[in-house]
């Protein structure tokens, strides 16, 4: 069984910054790719960063001002939030592309969320 535990969320003032961390756990064989959704109420979940063979992705809203680092001894991934805004404001997931044997195909996993909330 595969478990992706959050961290690190908050209230932060405008301007602030924040980092999140999540570490998968479990029967992991390999892991392809890690990344950072986004969703705010009302609106769809959106990638905020991914990260696959040490390769970097961020939507313009955030390119700048966030940076996604991966710790692969410990399955962690980090999420450095700078500048952070009002419309930052979002539950954030974490993702994991993971195989759990050499035989399985790679599914997605997803962490329980962790509240940002920007606000003076």
């Amino acid at each position: 069984q595969v478990q992706l535990v959050e961290s690190g969320g908050g209230l932060v003032q405008p301007g602030g910054s924040l980092r999140l961390s999540c570490a998968a756990s479990g029967s992991i064989f390999s892991i392809s790719a890690m990344g950072w959704y986004r969703q705010a109420p009302g609106k769809q979940r959106e990638l905020v960063a991914i990260t696959r063979s040490g390769m970097t992705n961020y939507p313009d809203s955030v390119k700048g001002r966030f940076t996604i680092s991966r710790d692969y001894a410990k399955n962690t991934v980090y999420l450095q939030m700078n500048s952070l805004k009002p419309e930052d404001t979002a539950v954030y997931y974490c993702n994991a592309a993971i195989r759990i044997t050499v035989a399985t195909t790679t599914i997605n996993y997803w962490g329980q969320g962790t509240q940002v909330t920007v606000s003076s």
